[in-house]
Formats: structure tokens, C-alpha cells, sequence
């Protein structure tokens, strides 16, 4: 048997517009396959019910996942109120029903208690770990188990439309580890109709937005019409790096720091900045790390090409 084909050296970010059917780990394949790339993962998972942004790293640009991950998210979705299921969105079974129905203002009132640091507890259908195994499979063998709250952060919280009296569409600006299908669930608790997620978007992760998201269809023709092309669809590694501080260094200390070591920030013109950074050097990526007492450690190094 011949040996498998590991593909190309491929650094960037792929903004893609995960359509609605697919996990986040079959785009991320289906993505890697079209770039013929060596290495790829995602910052952030996007349930298969889901559509909208979901950043894909390639190469090098794996190294700024967790920045990408911690950056804020802007949701758009639907809650169907009148029913709880045990997935909290339209693909699980209903739980509960209701004949209650709110009124705009009922809604609105509500809102209030969902914006800032909340309690949250994460839908019994996750991917976080019980014990060793995933809640989703325990949930799926009816298994007794019980998930701990956890602080989330929710800045805004919005009405955006009442199409009619079962459906509310809302937007959400929230921090890392917010369930918004467990949003969904606690707002029906509250206005005592009960409710589920029947559609969901995401629309912003830190940086990215959804007027630069290309979608699979755009991926595909673009690897059929060329590697420029395709290539072509790729944002910089260091994208989601934008909110920290850059320090420029010279090619002497960047050898350097490409070997792990730490580097002083010498002379008058030497950035007083402390804490995390990035380094750069001839506009590119060298380093992620901390300065200290006029030092910069780095703790991820980057092996691009000049």
C-alpha cells in the first residue's frame, strides 16, 4: 500500500458560513480536504442545527485558536415558545408543553435578568464531560447525571422581531461559554411558557464577521479554479491577535525567539508595555508572549515563511 498523502504546509484563517446539517468537525474536514492542508481546527463549535460563522484555522494559525475562542460572539436565533425539549432546539424530543404565550413586553421585561454575569447550566445534549464521557452520550442512554451551573457573560440581550405568538427572534452579544440553546430554555422558564431554539446564527466571533464568511460552495469552486484562488480565501494568522499590542523586533532577536528564548527590549525607543504581546518582525509573526521587567518570553513561536 502506498503511504497516505499528508497534504500542504497551508497557514491562515478561513472564515466559513457553516451551513445548517453539518458539525463543526465535518466542515473543518471538508474545508481541510479542499485546501489539501496538513493541519486545520476551529475556534468554537457550532451545533449542526446552527449556521454562520465558524473561524477554521489552518497551519500556523492553529497556534491563535485560543484567541480566537476567548474573542466575543454575537448570536442571532429564534425561540419556539410553547415547548421544552430535552436538546433545548427543534431536533430533541418535547419535555413540557405550555399554552402560554408572551406578549413583547412580557419578553422585554424578562431580558433584564439575562444580561451581565449569569448562572447558567449547560444543556444535558454537550459535548462537556461528565465523569470521563460526554453529557450528549449519557443523555442519549438516559442516563441519571447532573451538570454544574457556570458563569457566563451576556453584554446585550435584544428583541428583534415577533413574526407571531410562537416565535420571538432575539440577538445576543456573550462571552465564551454561553449556551444560547440553555438561553432559550431559561427565558421560556421564566415567562412561563416554556421555549426552545427552532433557528440559530451566529453572526461575529471577536474579529470576524459575516460579511467576510464565505460559504462551502464558494471554497469548492475556488479549489477547482486554482491554488491562487483558493488560497486566496485565507485571513493572516496573527487575525485574532488584533486586540493585543504588537512589538516590532529585530530579525537578530527574532532568530531568537523562534528558539524559545526570551529577548531584552533595549534603547530609548523600547516599548513600555507590559504583559501579553505579540511579536513581529519584516510584518511577520514571530511570537506570542508575555513582557516582564523589559523582557518578552515568548510562550507560542511561529514558523512562517519570510
Amino acid at each position: 500500500m502506498g503511504r497516505r498523502r499528508k497534504g500542504q504546509a497551508v497557514n491562515g484563517w478561513l472564515v466559513l458560513d457553516k451551513p445548517e446539517g453539518l458539525t463543526s468537525t465535518k466542515a473543518v474536514g471538508r474545508t481541510r480536504w479542499l485546501f489539501d492542508a496538513i493541519k486545520a481546527g476551529h475556534a468554537g463549535t457550532l451545533d449542526p442545527l446552527a449556521t454562520g460563522i465558524l473561524p477554521i484555522a489552518f497551519g500556523e494559525a492553529t497556534k491563535t485558536v485560543p484567541y480566537a475562542v476567548d474573542g466575543a460572539k454575537t448570536y442571532r436565533f429564534t425561540v419556539r415558545f410553547g415547548a421544552e425539549t430535552d436538546t433545548d432546539d427543534t431536533e430533541g424530543t418535547a419535555t413540557a408543553t405550555s399554552v402560554i404565550r408572551p406578549t413583547r413586553a412580557d419578553i422585554e421585561a424578562a431580558l433584564s435578568q439575562f444580561v451581565g454575569e449569569i448562572e447558567q447550566v449547560p444543556p444535558r445534549f454537550s459535548a462537556l464531560k461528565v465523569d470521563g464521557a460526554r453529557a450528549y452520550d449519557l443523555a442519549r442512554d438516559q442516563e441519571e447525571f447532573e451538570l454544574a451551573p457556570r458563569i457566563v457573560s451576556i453584554d446585550r440581550l435584544a428583541v428583534v422581531d415577533l413574526p407571531d405568538p410562537d416565535h420571538c427572534v432575539l440577538e445576543a452579544d456573550c462571552g465564551k461559554g454561553t449556551y444560547v440553546r440553555a438561553l432559550a430554555r431559561d427565558l421560556g422558564r421564566a415567562l412561563q411558557c416554556l421555549g426552545h431554539i427552532s433557528a440559530l446564527r451566529r453572526t461575529r466571533v471577536g474579529d470576524f464577521v459575516q460579511d467576510e464568511a464565505v460559504t462551502l460552495e464558494a471554497v469548492k469552486q475556488a479549489a477547482e479554479e486554482s491554488r491562487e484562488a483558493v488560497l486566496g480565501l485565507l485571513q493572516p494568522v496573527d487575525r485574532p491577535l488584533c486586540d493585543l499590542p504588537a512589538l516590532s523586533v529585530t530579525p537578530v532577536d527574532a532568530a531568537r525567539l523562534r528558539q524559545g528564548r526570551s529577548v531584552l527590549l533595549r534603547g530609548r525607543d523600547a516599548p513600555i508595555v507590559t504583559g501579553p504581546v505579540y511579536a513581529v518582525s519584516r510584518a511577520g509573526l514571530v511570537a506570542i508572549g508575555e513582557v516582564a521587567q523589559g523582557e518578552f518570553h515568548p510562550s507560542r513561536v511561529f514558523n512562517l515563511p519570510e
